[in-house]
């Protein structure tokens, strides 16, 4: 056999790398924050030293950007926005932070393109959202911040 595939076995076992972090402003929201905290009581308790190290990171760094603090007339942190493109069809996003974005269950990152696109609009704006396909003009339709 050759030697390539034979581990030694006085060799340590690798250490996982950290998980990258964003260079970003760690901005959450409250319930964003809530999230993070629950990823570290479950990454401590099964014993996942990387995620809780993460988890406890981005807990320390976080930035809590309460939405019923936001301006009700204008796409902000927190917010969402209901948005129309020029064939009809609708879309409902909210601005969140990295570590909450899920956009197939309708949050967005603030540093998404998506999300550059439509912060500091107001209902009736027309912006363009930057995308690999194409850029697409799209209508703010609603903004709104409900409960967090």
């Amino acid at each position: 056999m050759s030697r390539a595939f034979v581990k030694d076995a006085d060799e340590a076992p690798e250490q996982a790398l950290a998980r990258p972090e964003s260079q970003h402003p760690n901005y959450v929201t409250p319930s964003g924050l809530r999230l993070l905290r629950d990823q570290l009581r479950q990454a401590e308790a099964s014993g996942d030293t990387r995620r809780a190290e993460y988890s406890a990171r981005r807990i320390e760094s976080a930035i809590v950007i309460d939405p019923a603090q936001q301006p009700r007339d204008v796409a902000a942190f927190g917010a969402t926005v209901s948005l129309e493109e020029p064939d009809g069809g609708r879309h409902e996003f909210t601005i969140v932070g990295e570590d909450q974005a899920d956009p197939l269950h309708g949050t967005i990152s603030w540093i998404s393109p998506l999300a550059e696109a439509l912060l500091n609009g107001r209902v009736g704006d027309r912006v363009v959202w930057k995308r690999p396909a194409g850029d697409l003009a799209i209508t703010i339709a609603r903004i709104g911040y409900g409960p967090e």
